[in-house]
C-alpha cells in the first residue's frame, strides 16, 4: 500500500512538472512572438500596436504566413468573420473610400458630383462621380482607337437598389451563396459612384474575361486610374468570387501602385491608409 502511495505521488509530481513546463514554453513562445512583432514594428509602417494580440492569434492559426502578410491580413480584418465588428467606410467622399465586408456606407450616403456617363460608351442612365466618369471616357476612347469596345452596364447604385438586388439573389441561391458574389446593402462599392461593370457588347458580361478588351485593360487600366477590383486568386482577400467585368476608380497613382505590386485595393489600404 505504501509503495502504491509513493508511486501515485511520483506520477502526480511528474504530471505537475510537465504542465508547468508546457505553460512556461507557451509563455516563452508568446513572448518571442511579441518580441518579433515589436522588432517588425520598427520596420513596417502599417504595424498597429493595438492589434498585437490579434496578430499573435492569427499567426498561430496561419503559421506558414510571413509576419508581414499576417499584419496585412489582420489590418484588413481577415481574422474576423465577414460582417462582424464592422465600421463605417474610411475616406468617405474621396476616391480612396474603402467599402468591403468590414466597412460600410450608411443608407443615406450619396456620392457628390454624380454625372451621367457618356452614352457612347454606356447604357442609358448610368451615373458615376464626375472624376471617374471623365477618366472612364478617356479610357474608352483610347480603346476605340485600338478597335476595342467597352460599355458600362452598371454603375452607381443606391442602398435601396442594392437591397432589392441582394434579396433577389438570396432568394435564388440562398444567402450563403449570394454572399460570395453579391454585396449586402451598404457594403456595395457601387454605392460609392466609383465602380463600373462593363461588357464589350458582343459577349455576356460574365464572359468578359475571354475578350481582347479584358487583356487590354489588364495592361492599361491603371493609366486611367482604374483597377480590376476582384481579381482571380484573391478571393480570400476580397471576399468575393473573381469578376473580370468589375472595375473601380481609385486614381492613377494608387492604381499604378496596385498594379506594380500585384495587390488588391484591400491590401493597399491595409498598407498605406
Amino acid at each position: 500500500m505504501k509503495n502504491i502511495i509513493i508511486y501515485i505521488s511520483i506520477i502526480t509530481l511528474i504530471s505537475i512538472s510537465i504542465f508547468i513546463f508546457l505553460i512556461t514554453k507557451k509563455d516563452e513562445v508568446k513572448e518571442n512572438k511579441l518580441e518579433t512583432l515589436n522588432h517588425i514594428d520598427k520596420k513596417v509602417p502599417y504595424f498597429n500596436k493595438s492589434y498585437t494580440n490579434r496578430y499573435i492569434k492569427y499567426h498561430q492559426q496561419k503559421k506558414s504566413l510571413p509576419l508581414k502578410s499576417v499584419i496585412i491580413h489582420v489590418n484588413i480584418g481577415l481574422d474576423k468573420d465577414y460582417y462582424q465588428s464592422t465600421t463605417i467606410a474610411p475616406n468617405l467622399y474621396t476616391n480612396k473610400v474603402l467599402v468591403n465586408k468590414y466597412h460600410y456606407l450608411e443608407k443615406n450616403y450619396i456620392p457628390p458630383n454624380l454625372v451621367e456617363v457618356y452614352e457612347g460608351y454606356s447604357k442609358p442612365g448610368m451615373h458615376l462621380v464626375k472624376e471617374a466618369a471623365n477618366h472612364y471616357r478617356k479610357m474608352a476612347e483610347e480603346m476605340k482607337k485600338n478597335n476595342l469596345t467597352i460599355r458600362v452596364i452598371s454603375s452607381y447604385r443606391s442602398f435601396d437598389y442594392q437591397q432589392k438586388l441582394y434579396d433577389k439573389y438570396s432568394q435564388i441561391d440562398g444567402k450563403k451563396e449570394a454572399d460570395k458574389y453579391s454585396a449586402r446593402p451598404g457594403y456595395s462599392e457601387h454605392q460609392t459612384g466609383l465602380v463600373i461593370d462593363i461588357d464589350n457588347e458582343a459577349l455576356p458580361y460574365e464572359r468578359f474575361g475571354e475578350t481582347k478588351e479584358f487583356l487590354w485593360l489588364k495592361e492599361n487600366a491603371h493609366q486611367f486610374g482604374f483597377i480590376l477590383r476582384y481579381p482571380e486568386h484573391k478571393e480570400f482577400i476580397t471576399g468575393y468570387t473573381s469578376e473580370a467585368w468589375h472595375y473601380r476608380y481609385v486614381g492613377k497613382e494608387i492604381a499604378t501602385y496596385i498594379k506594380k505590386h500585384n495587390i488588391t485595393f484591400d491590401e493597399y489600404c491595409a498598407m498605406n491608409l
